[in-house]
Protein backbone atom coordinates (compact mmCIF):
# COMPACT_ATOMS: atom_id res chain seq x y z
CA UNK A 1 0.00 0.00 0.00
CA UNK A 2 1.36 3.40 -0.90
CA UNK A 3 2.08 5.79 1.94
CA UNK A 4 -0.87 7.93 2.94
CA UNK A 5 -3.38 6.07 0.86
CA UNK A 6 -5.90 7.37 3.39
CA UNK A 7 -8.86 5.09 3.99
CA UNK A 8 -12.13 5.78 5.82
CA UNK A 9 -12.36 4.86 9.49
CA UNK A 10 -15.04 2.23 8.82
CA UNK A 11 -12.77 0.44 6.34
CA UNK A 12 -9.84 0.61 8.76
CA UNK A 13 -11.98 -0.96 11.48
CA UNK A 14 -13.05 -3.73 9.11
CA UNK A 15 -9.45 -4.41 8.06
CA UNK A 16 -8.32 -4.57 11.68
CA UNK A 17 -11.16 -6.94 12.60
CA UNK A 18 -10.31 -9.30 9.75
CA UNK A 19 -6.61 -9.28 10.68
CA UNK A 20 -6.89 -10.03 14.39
CA UNK A 21 -6.69 -13.47 16.00
CA UNK A 22 -9.91 -14.46 17.75
CA UNK A 23 -8.54 -14.30 21.28
CA UNK A 24 -5.09 -14.04 22.82
CA UNK A 25 -5.71 -13.54 26.55
CA UNK A 26 -5.59 -16.91 28.34
CA UNK A 27 -7.89 -17.70 31.29
CA UNK A 28 -6.79 -17.63 34.92
CA UNK A 29 -8.56 -17.96 38.26
CA UNK A 30 -8.55 -15.04 40.69
CA UNK A 31 -10.10 -14.33 44.06
CA UNK A 32 -13.20 -12.19 44.22
CA UNK A 33 -11.28 -9.33 45.84
CA UNK A 34 -9.01 -9.18 42.76
CA UNK A 35 -11.78 -9.64 40.17
CA UNK A 36 -13.01 -6.05 39.78
CA UNK A 37 -12.62 -4.85 36.19
CA UNK A 38 -11.59 -8.29 34.92
CA UNK A 39 -13.33 -10.04 32.03
CA UNK A 40 -14.99 -13.39 32.64
CA UNK A 41 -13.60 -16.34 30.69
CA UNK A 42 -16.60 -18.64 31.18
CA UNK A 43 -20.34 -18.45 31.76
CA UNK A 44 -21.10 -18.42 35.49
CA UNK A 45 -24.15 -20.20 36.91
CA UNK A 46 -25.61 -19.82 40.38
CA UNK A 47 -25.26 -22.79 42.71
CA UNK A 48 -28.04 -21.56 45.00
CA UNK A 49 -31.27 -19.62 44.83
CA UNK A 50 -30.93 -15.91 45.53
CA UNK A 51 -32.41 -15.00 47.89
CA UNK A 52 -32.17 -18.44 49.51
CA UNK A 53 -35.55 -17.94 51.22
CA UNK A 54 -38.61 -15.76 50.74
CA UNK A 55 -38.17 -12.59 52.78
CA UNK A 56 -39.80 -9.31 53.69
CA UNK A 57 -38.60 -6.05 52.17
CA UNK A 58 -40.17 -3.89 54.91
CA UNK A 59 -40.88 -3.80 58.63
CA UNK A 60 -44.47 -4.89 59.15
CA UNK A 61 -46.68 -7.96 59.40
CA UNK A 62 -46.77 -11.13 57.31
CA UNK A 63 -50.34 -11.90 56.25
CA UNK A 64 -52.52 -13.78 53.82
CA UNK A 65 -53.24 -11.08 51.25
CA UNK A 66 -56.85 -12.17 50.79
CA UNK A 67 -57.49 -11.42 54.48
CA UNK A 68 -56.69 -7.73 53.88
CA UNK A 69 -58.93 -7.10 50.87
CA UNK A 70 -61.31 -4.21 51.57
CA UNK A 71 -59.26 -2.86 54.47
CA UNK A 72 -59.28 0.89 55.05
CA UNK A 73 -58.88 3.42 57.83
CA UNK A 74 -62.64 3.53 58.32
CA UNK A 75 -63.08 -0.23 58.05
CA UNK A 76 -59.87 -1.89 59.31
CA UNK A 77 -59.36 -5.63 59.07
CA UNK A 78 -58.69 -7.31 62.41
CA UNK A 79 -56.06 -10.05 62.58
CA UNK A 80 -54.50 -11.98 65.46
CA UNK A 81 -50.74 -11.60 66.02
CA UNK A 82 -49.42 -15.12 66.66
CA UNK A 83 -45.63 -14.92 66.39
CA UNK A 84 -42.56 -12.81 65.56
CA UNK A 85 -39.70 -13.39 63.09
CA UNK A 86 -36.20 -12.21 64.03
CA UNK A 87 -33.55 -11.00 61.61
CA UNK A 88 -30.85 -13.51 60.74
CA UNK A 89 -32.78 -16.47 62.16
CA UNK A 90 -34.78 -19.23 60.52
CA UNK A 91 -38.36 -19.54 61.65
CA UNK A 92 -40.88 -22.29 62.19
CA UNK A 93 -43.69 -19.73 62.28
CA UNK A 94 -46.66 -20.24 59.99
CA UNK A 95 -50.00 -18.54 59.55
CA UNK A 96 -53.51 -19.40 58.51
CA UNK A 97 -56.38 -17.12 57.63
CA UNK A 98 -56.99 -14.48 60.29
CA UNK A 99 -53.43 -14.47 61.60
CA UNK A 100 -50.40 -12.17 61.26
CA UNK A 101 -46.71 -12.44 62.21
CA UNK A 102 -44.41 -9.54 63.14
CA UNK A 103 -41.70 -9.07 60.45
CA UNK A 104 -38.37 -7.19 60.27
CA UNK A 105 -36.92 -6.02 56.95
CA UNK A 106 -35.09 -9.02 55.47
CA UNK A 107 -36.77 -11.51 57.77
CA UNK A 108 -37.80 -14.99 56.57
CA UNK A 109 -41.42 -15.13 55.43
CA UNK A 110 -43.52 -17.56 57.52
CA UNK A 111 -45.14 -20.53 55.80
CA UNK A 112 -48.60 -19.67 54.51
CA UNK A 113 -47.97 -15.91 54.17
CA UNK A 114 -47.95 -14.31 50.72
CA UNK A 115 -47.60 -10.60 51.55
CA UNK A 116 -46.36 -8.16 54.17
CA UNK A 117 -48.32 -5.12 55.32
CA UNK A 118 -46.09 -2.14 56.07
CA UNK A 119 -45.93 -1.13 59.73
CA UNK A 120 -47.30 2.36 58.99
CA UNK A 121 -50.44 0.84 57.46
CA UNK A 122 -51.35 -0.91 60.71
CA UNK A 123 -52.35 -0.22 64.31
CA UNK A 124 -52.30 -2.38 67.44
CA UNK A 125 -55.44 -2.23 69.56
CA UNK A 126 -53.90 -4.63 72.11
CA UNK A 127 -51.04 -7.11 72.42
CA UNK A 128 -52.67 -9.72 70.20
CA UNK A 129 -54.91 -7.69 67.89
CA UNK A 130 -53.70 -6.04 64.67
CA UNK A 131 -55.75 -3.50 62.72
CA UNK A 132 -54.86 -3.47 58.99
CA UNK A 133 -55.65 -0.07 57.45
CA UNK A 134 -54.67 -0.79 53.82
CA UNK A 135 -54.99 -3.93 51.68
CA UNK A 136 -51.89 -5.83 50.56
CA UNK A 137 -51.73 -7.44 47.13
CA UNK A 138 -50.31 -10.96 46.70
CA UNK A 139 -46.50 -10.73 46.75
CA UNK A 140 -46.49 -7.15 48.04
CA UNK A 141 -43.35 -6.25 50.02
CA UNK A 142 -42.00 -9.77 49.53
CA UNK A 143 -39.04 -11.15 47.57
CA UNK A 144 -39.60 -14.84 46.94
CA UNK A 145 -36.95 -17.56 47.04
CA UNK A 146 -34.95 -17.52 43.79
CA UNK A 147 -36.69 -14.38 42.51
CA UNK A 148 -33.36 -12.63 42.05
CA UNK A 149 -31.33 -15.56 40.67
CA UNK A 150 -32.46 -19.18 40.27
CA UNK A 151 -30.11 -22.02 41.21
CA UNK A 152 -28.54 -23.38 38.03
CA UNK A 153 -29.27 -20.25 36.01
CA UNK A 154 -26.43 -18.54 34.14
CA UNK A 155 -26.30 -15.03 35.59
CA UNK A 156 -22.95 -13.76 34.28
CA UNK A 157 -21.96 -14.49 30.68
CA UNK A 158 -18.44 -15.09 29.43
CA UNK A 159 -16.96 -11.84 28.16
CA UNK A 160 -18.51 -9.69 30.90
CA UNK A 161 -16.43 -6.97 32.54
CA UNK A 162 -16.94 -7.39 36.27
CA UNK A 163 -18.30 -4.30 38.01
CA UNK A 164 -19.20 -3.93 41.70
CA UNK A 165 -22.71 -5.16 40.81
CA UNK A 166 -21.42 -8.49 39.44
CA UNK A 167 -18.95 -8.81 42.32
CA UNK A 168 -21.86 -8.45 44.75
CA UNK A 169 -23.91 -11.07 42.91
CA UNK A 170 -20.99 -13.50 42.95
CA UNK A 171 -20.50 -12.97 46.67
CA UNK A 172 -24.21 -13.44 47.34
CA UNK A 173 -24.04 -16.79 45.50
CA UNK A 174 -21.05 -17.91 47.57
CA UNK A 175 -18.59 -17.76 44.66
CA UNK A 176 -15.21 -16.59 45.97
CA UNK A 177 -13.09 -17.39 42.89
CA UNK A 178 -13.79 -16.67 39.24
CA UNK A 179 -12.18 -17.56 35.92
CA UNK A 180 -11.19 -14.41 34.05
CA UNK A 181 -9.03 -13.52 31.08
CA UNK A 182 -5.43 -12.64 31.86
CA UNK A 183 -4.58 -8.98 31.50
CA UNK A 184 -3.50 -8.28 27.93
CA UNK A 185 0.22 -7.55 27.69
CA UNK A 186 0.86 -4.33 25.78
CA UNK A 187 4.20 -2.78 24.87
CA UNK A 188 4.55 0.97 24.34
CA UNK A 189 7.39 2.63 22.43
CA UNK A 190 7.83 6.39 22.07
CA UNK A 191 9.96 7.50 19.11
CA UNK A 192 11.62 10.67 17.86
CA UNK A 193 14.88 12.61 18.16
CA UNK A 194 12.91 15.50 19.66
CA UNK A 195 11.32 13.46 22.49
CA UNK A 196 12.90 13.61 25.96
CA UNK A 197 11.99 12.10 29.31
CA UNK A 198 9.47 13.98 31.47
CA UNK A 199 12.18 14.63 34.06
CA UNK A 200 14.27 16.49 31.46
CA UNK A 201 13.90 20.22 30.80
CA UNK A 202 13.34 20.53 27.02
CA UNK A 203 15.67 22.75 25.03
CA UNK A 204 15.46 23.94 21.46
CA UNK A 205 12.84 21.90 19.61
CA UNK A 206 12.61 19.14 22.20
CA UNK A 207 9.32 17.98 23.73
CA UNK A 208 8.62 15.85 26.78
CA UNK A 209 7.38 12.29 26.32
CA UNK A 210 3.64 12.60 26.89
CA UNK A 211 2.45 9.61 24.86
CA UNK A 212 4.10 6.92 26.98
CA UNK A 213 2.12 8.11 29.97
CA UNK A 214 -1.25 8.90 28.37
CA UNK A 215 -1.33 5.67 26.36
CA UNK A 216 -0.21 3.60 29.35
CA UNK A 217 -2.93 5.20 31.47
CA UNK A 218 -5.63 4.50 28.86
CA UNK A 219 -4.54 0.90 28.43
CA UNK A 220 -4.19 0.27 32.15
CA UNK A 221 -7.70 1.63 32.60
CA UNK A 222 -8.83 -0.83 29.91
CA UNK A 223 -7.42 -3.71 31.96
CA UNK A 224 -4.02 -4.21 30.32
CA UNK A 225 -0.59 -4.93 31.76
CA UNK A 226 1.58 -2.25 30.16
CA UNK A 227 5.34 -2.27 29.60
CA UNK A 228 7.14 0.86 28.40
CA UNK A 229 10.20 0.36 26.21
CA UNK A 230 11.27 3.95 26.66
CA UNK A 231 12.17 6.59 24.10
CA UNK A 232 13.79 5.39 20.88
CA UNK A 233 15.58 7.89 18.65
CA UNK A 234 14.97 7.98 14.89
CA UNK A 235 17.40 5.14 14.29
CA UNK A 236 16.25 2.14 12.27
CA UNK A 237 18.28 -0.51 14.08
CA UNK A 238 17.34 0.76 17.55
CA UNK A 239 13.65 0.91 16.68
CA UNK A 240 13.81 -2.52 15.01
CA UNK A 241 15.29 -3.99 18.19
CA UNK A 242 12.65 -2.33 20.38
CA UNK A 243 9.70 -3.43 18.22
CA UNK A 244 11.14 -6.95 17.92
CA UNK A 245 11.47 -7.18 21.70
CA UNK A 246 7.98 -5.74 22.11
CA UNK A 247 6.24 -8.27 19.84
CA UNK A 248 8.11 -11.15 21.49
CA UNK A 249 7.02 -10.10 24.98
CA UNK A 250 3.51 -8.74 24.37
CA UNK A 251 0.19 -9.38 22.65
CA UNK A 252 -0.12 -5.83 21.31
CA UNK A 253 2.47 -3.14 20.53
CA UNK A 254 2.07 0.62 20.08
CA UNK A 255 4.78 2.88 18.66
CA UNK A 256 3.97 6.59 18.74
CA UNK A 257 5.73 9.09 16.49
CA UNK A 258 7.68 8.20 13.35
CA UNK A 259 4.51 7.50 11.38
CA UNK A 260 4.56 10.49 9.02
CA UNK A 261 6.00 10.24 5.52
CA UNK A 262 9.64 11.39 5.53
CA UNK A 263 13.27 10.35 5.49
CA UNK A 264 13.18 9.24 9.13
CA UNK A 265 10.04 7.14 8.89
CA UNK A 266 10.95 3.61 9.90
CA UNK A 267 7.79 2.20 11.47
CA UNK A 268 6.25 0.84 8.26
CA UNK A 269 9.47 -0.82 7.12
CA UNK A 270 10.02 -2.42 10.52
CA UNK A 271 6.49 -3.84 10.73
CA UNK A 272 6.88 -5.24 7.22
CA UNK A 273 10.33 -6.68 7.93
CA UNK A 274 9.26 -8.39 11.16
CA UNK A 275 5.84 -9.42 9.88
CA UNK A 276 7.11 -10.45 6.44
CA UNK A 277 4.07 -8.88 4.81
CA UNK A 278 2.77 -5.43 3.88
CA UNK A 279 1.23 -3.24 6.55
CA UNK A 280 -2.56 -3.44 6.54
CA UNK A 281 -2.89 0.32 6.13
CA UNK A 282 -0.95 3.56 6.48
CA UNK A 283 -3.16 6.63 6.57
CA UNK A 284 -6.68 7.36 7.79
CA UNK A 285 -9.18 9.88 6.45
CA UNK A 286 -9.68 11.30 9.95
CA UNK A 287 -8.60 14.32 11.93
CA UNK A 288 -6.68 14.08 14.18
CA UNK A 289 -4.85 10.84 13.43
CA UNK A 290 -4.20 10.86 9.67
CA UNK A 291 -0.74 9.15 9.72
CA UNK A 292 -1.89 6.07 11.67
CA UNK A 293 -0.28 2.73 10.76
CA UNK A 294 -1.54 -0.79 11.42
CA UNK A 295 0.08 -4.13 10.68
CA UNK A 296 0.51 -7.64 12.05
CA UNK A 297 3.72 -9.32 13.18
CA UNK A 298 2.66 -12.93 13.46
CA UNK A 299 -0.34 -12.90 15.84
CA UNK A 300 0.64 -9.56 17.39
CA UNK A 301 -1.11 -6.37 16.19
CA UNK A 302 1.23 -3.38 15.88
CA UNK A 303 -0.01 0.22 15.69
CA UNK A 304 2.04 3.20 14.61
CA UNK A 305 0.34 6.18 16.26
CA UNK A 306 0.84 9.89 15.54
CA UNK A 307 3.29 11.80 17.70
CA UNK A 308 0.84 14.55 18.71
CA UNK A 309 -0.58 13.51 22.11
CA UNK A 310 -4.20 14.36 21.31
CA UNK A 311 -4.06 12.52 17.98
CA UNK A 312 -2.44 9.51 19.65
CA UNK A 313 -5.07 9.45 22.40
CA UNK A 314 -7.90 9.82 19.90
CA UNK A 315 -6.73 6.90 17.75
CA UNK A 316 -6.09 4.85 20.87
CA UNK A 317 -9.68 5.45 21.95
CA UNK A 318 -11.18 4.84 18.50
CA UNK A 319 -9.09 1.89 17.26
CA UNK A 320 -6.76 0.46 19.90
CA UNK A 321 -9.17 0.12 22.83
CA UNK A 322 -11.69 -1.88 20.72
CA UNK A 323 -8.80 -4.21 19.77
CA UNK A 324 -7.94 -4.61 23.46
CA UNK A 325 -11.55 -5.46 24.28
CA UNK A 326 -11.73 -8.06 21.52
CA UNK A 327 -8.41 -9.73 22.40
CA UNK A 328 -9.55 -9.96 26.03
CA UNK A 329 -12.85 -11.52 24.99
CA UNK A 330 -15.09 -8.62 26.02
CA UNK A 331 -18.40 -9.14 24.26
CA UNK A 332 -19.59 -5.54 24.11
CA UNK A 333 -19.20 -2.10 25.59
CA UNK A 334 -21.05 -1.54 28.82
CA UNK A 335 -24.24 0.47 28.68
CA UNK A 336 -23.35 4.09 29.36
CA UNK A 337 -20.12 4.10 27.37
CA UNK A 338 -22.07 5.86 24.62
CA UNK A 339 -24.70 8.45 25.47
CA UNK A 340 -26.89 10.92 23.63
CA UNK A 341 -26.32 14.64 24.15
CA UNK A 342 -27.49 17.88 22.58
CA UNK A 343 -24.78 19.93 20.84
CA UNK A 344 -24.44 23.50 22.15
CA UNK A 345 -22.95 25.15 19.05
CA UNK A 346 -22.37 24.72 15.31
CA UNK A 347 -19.27 22.74 14.30
CA UNK A 348 -17.93 22.71 10.75
CA UNK A 349 -16.31 19.64 9.21
CA UNK A 350 -14.52 18.94 5.93
CA UNK A 351 -16.37 16.38 3.76
CA UNK A 352 -14.37 13.30 2.80
CA UNK A 353 -12.96 12.48 6.22
CA UNK A 354 -14.16 11.49 9.67
CA UNK A 355 -13.65 14.25 12.23
CA UNK A 356 -13.54 13.61 15.96
CA UNK A 357 -15.02 16.45 17.96
CA UNK A 358 -13.95 16.58 21.60
CA UNK A 359 -16.74 17.67 23.94
CA UNK A 360 -17.39 18.48 27.57
CA UNK A 361 -20.60 17.02 29.00
CA UNK A 362 -22.93 19.21 31.03
CA UNK A 363 -26.17 18.04 32.69
CA UNK A 364 -28.78 20.75 32.12
CA UNK A 365 -32.58 20.75 32.25
CA UNK A 366 -32.87 16.98 32.33
CA UNK A 367 -30.46 16.11 29.50
CA UNK A 368 -26.78 16.05 28.63
CA UNK A 369 -25.38 18.95 26.63
CA UNK A 370 -22.23 18.44 24.55
CA UNK A 371 -20.08 21.56 24.59
CA UNK A 372 -17.27 21.42 21.98
CA UNK A 373 -13.77 21.83 23.40
CA UNK A 374 -11.96 23.88 20.79
CA UNK A 375 -8.22 23.82 20.22
CA UNK A 376 -5.53 22.50 17.95
CA UNK A 377 -4.97 18.74 17.86
CA UNK A 378 -1.50 19.10 19.34
CA UNK A 379 -2.75 20.64 22.60
CA UNK A 380 -2.85 18.13 25.46
CA UNK A 381 -5.10 20.49 27.45
CA UNK A 382 -7.87 19.81 24.93
CA UNK A 383 -8.07 16.21 26.12
CA UNK A 384 -7.92 17.11 29.81
CA UNK A 385 -11.01 19.27 29.33
CA UNK A 386 -12.92 16.74 27.22
CA UNK A 387 -15.31 14.17 28.67
CA UNK A 388 -15.89 12.40 25.36
CA UNK A 389 -15.68 12.33 21.59
CA UNK A 390 -18.31 12.82 18.88
CA UNK A 391 -17.63 11.26 15.48
CA UNK A 392 -18.61 13.50 12.55
CA UNK A 393 -19.11 11.15 9.54
CA UNK A 394 -16.96 11.64 6.45
CA UNK A 395 -19.95 12.62 4.30
CA UNK A 396 -21.04 15.40 6.66
CA UNK A 397 -20.21 19.09 6.31
CA UNK A 398 -20.72 19.63 10.01
CA UNK A 399 -23.12 19.56 12.93
CA UNK A 400 -25.53 22.21 14.16
CA UNK A 401 -26.39 23.55 17.59
CA UNK A 402 -29.32 21.57 18.92
CA UNK A 403 -28.39 18.36 17.07
CA UNK A 404 -28.63 15.24 19.23
CA UNK A 405 -25.29 13.46 18.88
CA UNK A 406 -23.76 10.23 20.18
CA UNK A 407 -20.88 10.82 22.58
CA UNK A 408 -18.35 8.10 23.32
CA UNK A 409 -17.53 8.78 26.93
CA UNK A 410 -13.81 8.79 27.72
CA UNK A 411 -14.13 9.53 31.42
CA UNK A 412 -16.84 10.22 33.98
CA UNK A 413 -18.45 13.57 33.41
Amino acid sequence: MDFFDCIPLAKATSLIDSSLPELTAEPEEVGLMQALGRITAVDIAAGVDLPPFSRSTVDGYAVLSRDTFGAGEGVPVMLTVTDEVFMGQSTEASIVSGQAVIMPTGGMLPAGADAVVMLEHTERSDHETLLVLKPAAPGENVVTKGEDIKAGAMFIAAGTKLTPAEIGALAACGIDKVKVRQRLKVGIISTGDEVVDVSTVPVGGQVRDVNSYTLAAMLTEAGCHVTSYGIIKDNYDELLAAVSKGVNENQLVLASGGSSVGARDHTVQIIEELGRQKVVFHGLAVKPGKPTIFGMVGRVPVFGLPGHPVAAMTICQMLVIPVVKRLQGLKALKAGCKISARLTRNCASAPGRDDFLRVKLIWLEGEYRAEPVLGKSGLISVMTQADGVVQVPEGSSGLYAGDVVTVEVMREA
